[in-house]
């Protein structure tokens, strides 16, 4: 038997041949997983390996990690936390309203904002403790609830941060990213609490057994409540670490960061089965996701692919920690620090393991820096971040970029930033890693877009803004149709269209948006002109389609008496025609906006009345063919206009 043990300790740490590498593998997949990620980024991209790009991933991996840090404590009780975006977002508006329109003292306002984490995480916390709700159902209510007040709060747009507390998302000494030593700030928190507190211990033990832990004298119900309790703090103060990097709160900010926060935890090698769980391993969680973008951003990876490759690594990782539990590794946790087997020994033999992986680690890097030295292309590259590539007018504007690129035959890369302004800076952060020639830009926010076009103008690389501008930022110049001008001509013809009189609505597009602000404020101004135009409803449809047609539906019940109708898009527009069936068009004439095919058609077909054309595709070729002239060095116009122009079924041939 004592044998039989030792035979099995001794596989355990892998003396030395293939079961022990077998084994080192499988008990640190996460880190194997760094590792082999690092080394293919290095091989397949030469810009993947400057101190630069480096500290971009660590900038683009903090605000993830920290809220992933947060998410550990619940994950490692057998919870979850889907509320953390929002709660992010939430503060660093309450932050950012608080400072500015309330004229709170800053570091009031900071507290506040933690506070509000904290007040978020605690209501979770108590609805699944006393409430009895499933923690998904309980933090799911706390995401809608917690978005819906940062809206209320900032009324939908972006609200400027304090000066002095956007200091966090700038560097120190010039180099090094404050973010990072605040994600390390909150991991080192995290392995204190989870490894050398009570309440970590406790975590633990609720994760491994509830009803255990309940009859061992734990109170259970309020260990729980302290758990999300700390889980929104760590999201306060993810969101005012974002919002520092955007120098603004955003109120659609860290939309679906509660996913890669929940990935990164998984990824690092918890489970979602409660009991397991460490600080090292989500940090390492967040970097691969971080590699991972940042990676395929500098492979000009197509956005779309993107999204399919991070879907497949998070899959292959549950699989890997699958794998090694029915192989029989012994995860390590927090809590069993120390313990049982091997205490110190198990400590020793894990320092090894981490030393002998560092100088791996170094020694590829090292020899692949060499590899890739000296391979510097000398063609013209251009980067161009779309703000979505989920609208067809984006779409036709990408077309348009890429088409020109191709007969002035230079090499452009096209990323996606999903409506998401910290994702858009991230790409902007590696387009100037990779020392593009001149970066193209259609912001998601004119304010957020502003602090990574500075470090681009720092690195003197002209930047193009493409439909819409960058405040605070130095652009070469801004390729655009005015979205204010056309908001008038869109009321101007809806109110002709009804002879001066009648009862409309408005679909609203994405709140907090540039493009949805400046139509809205110009057909405001239009509609003025004509007293005899009531607006009885205004509700928003996020730019697309399928909530277009449910708004629509929902306003016509309270409005059954409409005669008109503005969408702030064509998708919107599309939506609307929907909902009214045959009245779209014969009774209730319906104008759009962007002049894209689809609305084209619904033009030439009679039941879209007008659009506002901007012609995108002229948008995205102007924009590449002065990126390419700025990169010249040649003198260009500081702004292009494209005409715009209603289209209605008189002219409608001319642009279909």
């Amino acid at each position: 038997m004592a044998t039989d043990t030792l035979k099995s300790e001794k596989n355990t740490t892998g003396g030395g041949g293939a079961p022990g590498l077998r084994r080192l593998l499988l008990d640190n997949g996460a880190l194997s997983a760094l590792v082999v990620l690092v080394v293919a980024m290095s091989l397949l991209s030469g810009d993947f390996l400057t101190t630069q790009n480096l500290l971009n991933v660590g900038v683009q991996a903090a605000v993830t990690a920290i809220l992933a840090f947060g998410v550990t404590f619940v994950i490692v009780t057998a919870g979850i936390d889907l509320s953390v975006g929002s709660v992010a977002a939430l503060s660093a508006t309450v932050l950012a309203w608080s400072a500015t329109s309330a004229g709170v003292p800053v570091w009031l306002a900071v507290v506040l904002a933690v506070a509000t984490g904290i007040a978020c995480g605690f209501v979770n916390g108590a609805l699944v403790s006393y409430g009895k709700l499933p923690p998904f159902i309980a933090t799911l209510a706390m995401l809608s609830v917690g978005r819906g007040l940062s809206l209320v709060i900032s009324q939908g747009s972006p609200i400027a941060f304090p000066s002095s507390v956007s200091r966090l998302g700038d560097t120190l000494g010039g180099w090094l990213p404050v973010p990072v030593l605040v994600m390390i700030v909150m991991g080192l928190v995290t392995a204190v609490v989870l490894g050398r507190t009570y309440l970590g211990r406790s975590m633990y033990a609720i994760g491994g057994n509830e009803e255990a832990a309940r009859l061992s004298g734990l109170r259970v119900k309020r260990q729980k409540v302290a758990v999300y309790a700390l889980s929104g703090l760590f999201a306060a103060v993810a969101g005012i670490v974002l919002a520092s990097r955007l120098a603004s709160a955003q109120p659609q900010a860290a939309q679906g960061y509660e996913l890669d926060a929940i990935a990164a935890v998984v990824i690092g090698g918890a489970s979602l089965s409660g009991g397991v769980g460490k600080a090292s391993g989500t940090l390492i969680g967040a970097l691969i996701l971080a590699v991972l973008r940042n990676g395929l951003n500098l492979l000009s990876v197509s956005a779309f692919w993107q999204q399919v490759v991070i879907g497949v690594v998070i899959a292959l990782a549950v699989l890997l920690d699958t794998v090694r539990r029915r192989a029989g590794a012994t995860p390590v946790s927090g809590g069993a620090a120390g313990t049982g087997v091997g205490g110190a020994g198990g400590r020793k033999a894990q320092a090894v393991k981490y030393t002998v992986a560092a100088v791996l680690v170094a020694a590829v890097i090292g020899g692949v820096s060499l590899w890739n030295s000296g391979s510097s292309g000398g063609a013209t590259k251009l980067g161009m971040s779309v703000s979505t590539l989920n609208n067809p007018f984006f779409v036709q504007l990408k077309a348009g970029a890429q088409a020109e690129a191709k007969a002035k035959g230079v090499d452009l890369t096209v990323t996606d930033a999903q409506n998401d302004a910290s994702q858009q800076a991230n790409q902007i952060q590696n387009f100037t890693s990779e020392s593009m020639s001149s970066v193209i830009i259609n912001p998601v926010d004119s304010d957020a877009a502003g602090p990574s076009v500075r470090a681009a103008n720092k690195a003197d690389i002209p930047v193009i803004a493409a439909d819409r501008g960058v405040n605070k930022a130095e652009v070469a110049t801004l390729v655009a149709s005015d979205n204010v001008a056309g908001g008038e001509q869109a009321a101007r013809t809806l109110a002709e269209k009804l002879g001066g009189k009648g009862r409309i609505v408005v679909l609203q597009g994405t709140a907090g948006t540039s493009a949805s602000r400046e139509r809205g404020a110009g057909f405001a101004r239009g509609i003025k002109a004509f007293p005899g135009i009531e607006v009885v409803a205004k509700q928003p449809a996020d730019f697309d389609r399928t909530k277009g047609l449910d708004v629509m539906t929902n306003m016509l019940q309270a409005n059954g008496d409409v005669n008109g109708v503005f969408a702030e898009n064509d998708e919107m527009a599309l939506g609307a025609i929907k909902a009214l069936g045959t009245r779209a068009g014969s009774s209730i004439p319906v104008v759009g906006f962007d002049g894209t095919p689809d609305g084209l058609k619904a033009v030439e077909a009679g039941t879209l009345y007008a659009s506002v054309a901007q012609q995108p595709r002229e948008l995205g070729r102007l924009a590449v063919r002065n990126a390419i002239e700025a990169a010249e060095g040649k003198k260009i116009d500081t702004t292009v206009k494209v005409p715009v122009k209603v289209v209605t079924a008189r002219n409608v041939a001319d642009f279909s």
